[in-house]
């Protein structure tokens, strides 16, 4: 067994989540990375993407969620994202996903609020 991590880092979307109605309304940016855990030997071996994670699938299991819902938390965003794609990729041993919004409303200069996931198999 070869386990190793596939990641996508940096994923950028424009949603429509929080907890004040003018950021439903307004909406803002949201970056995610995902860190996928998994066991790649044979895809390595065999030089097939059958054989390991689709990033491509992920990808867009992600934007799904984050343009196609409103929350009020970002951590209902990682909590979501981490467990659809745990769900749908049965090769993945762990997924840990990190959701930023960028600007967050606190009162003063802030680059963003941050939450993450872990979800395990």
């Amino acid at each position: 067994m070869s386990l190793g991590i596939v990641r996508l880092q940096n994923a950028v979307f424009y949603a429509h989540h929080g907890v004040m109605q003018e950021e439903h309304r307004i909406g803002g940016r949201y970056e995610v990375d995902v860190a996928m855990e998994l066991d790649f030997e044979a895809a390595a071996k065999a030089d097939d993407l059958s054989k390991t994670v689709d990033y491509e699938r992920v990808y867009a299991d992600i934007k799904q969620v984050i343009t196609g819902n409103n929350f009020f938390l970002i951590e209902r965003l990682a909590y979501v994202i981490a467990h659809q794609i745990l769900d749908r990729e049965s090769i993945i041993c762990s997924v840990d996903v990190v959701v930023r919004k960028a600007n967050p409303p606190v009162g003063g200069p802030c680059d963003c609020a941050e939450a993450q996931c872990k979800a395990i198999r």
